[in-house]
């Protein structure tokens, strides 16, 4: 791409590239986790949209900007306790859940915003998404920093790694005495508190809270998570493997753009990126369990 486009690697580009990749990253953080435990969210998008329109409304209403983030997050945080509860105490399939989810909090979005963006948020509050340290945009930060502590934690800490035994088998994770259906819950109440805290940070960049933010994000957020080395049955993945799987998926899209590829043929590429991703994981189940055979 180099030698294709002299554009490629300039500081601008990459920085742009990093700016595109960094929400869905800070989300990625939180549904590797879910997704090494065996789960996966669908909401994400939409759950990111109703937090960054709440934060926009708290703060339409003259209230400081430290309230508005906080209310952004926390909501973020009641979306995934509701869609934790749902999943892992009434025991409802994590797809139906959360694909339902996904439609509740889209159309909660609309009815407090009456399907209108809300716009003109105060500068103090726009600089959390804005503001440029060492060349790159606040986000970036937010989602390297996001990266480091949950890979180290998802790596090193005994209590998050109960997660890969709960994937591997959720019935011996019982046995052996992990509470399966509290780390399950509070799984899905951190991916929610990342969606709301990159609803809260998306809304800042943009200077405006969307009804249309998010929109697709779940699908990109996924992917990037298989793609980096997570199982839909569980038990696999890495932070680390998540952030690179989002690089490679920003870095397609930023080819596309740079070979002039019609933006359209872009979802595409996103959607067929993922078959071929969850294709290459099938695949690596059945011939390990012909190994063990």
């Amino acid at each position: 791409m180099t030698i294709y486009s002299p554009i490629f690697l300039t500081f601008a580009n990459l920085s742009v590239l990093f700016l595109s990749l960094s929400i869905a990253v800070i989300i990625a953080v939180g549904m590797t986790n879910l997704m090494v435990s065996g789960g996966f969210d669908m909401s994400v998008g939409s759950v990111l949209a109703f937090s960054g329109a709440m934060a926009g409304i708290v703060l339409r209403s003259g209230a400081p900007v430290i309230a508005a983030v906080l209310i952004g997050i926390v909501i973020g945080g009641l979306a995934g306790l509701f869609n934790g509860f749902v999943v892992s105490i009434l025991g409802i399939n994590p797809f139906v859940t959360t694909l339902a989810s996904l439609s509740l909090f889209r159309g909660l979005t609309l009815i407090v915003t009456r399907g209108q963006n809300i716009s003109g948020l105060p500068d103090a509050f726009n600089a959390l998404g804005q503001k440029v340290i060492l060349g790159l945009q606040m986000p970036i930060w937010y989602a390297l920093i996001l990266v480091v502590i949950g890979d180290i934690l998802l790596r090193k800490s005994r209590f998050f790694r109960q997660n890969y035994y709960i994937g591997g088998s959720e019935k011996s994770a019982r046995l052996s005495g992990i509470a399966v259906d509290r780390m399950k819950i509070l799984n899905y109440v951190i991916v929610g508190l990342l969606a709301g805290f990159a609803g809260v940070i998306m809304t800042a960049r943009m200077g405006t809270a969307s009804v249309t933010q998010g929109t697709g994000l779940e699908l990109q957020v996924i992917t990037a998570v298989i793609i980096g080395g997570a199982s839909l049955q569980g038990g696999e993945g890495t932070v680390i493997g998540a952030f690179l799987g989002s690089l490679l998926m920003t870095l397609i899209t930023n080819v596309l753009t740079l070979v002039g590829v019609d933006v359209y043929w872009q979802t595409f590429v996103t959607g067929a990126t993922l078959l071929v991703a969850v294709l290459i994981d099938q695949y690596g189940k059945v011939r390990k369990e012909k190994a063990r055979k």
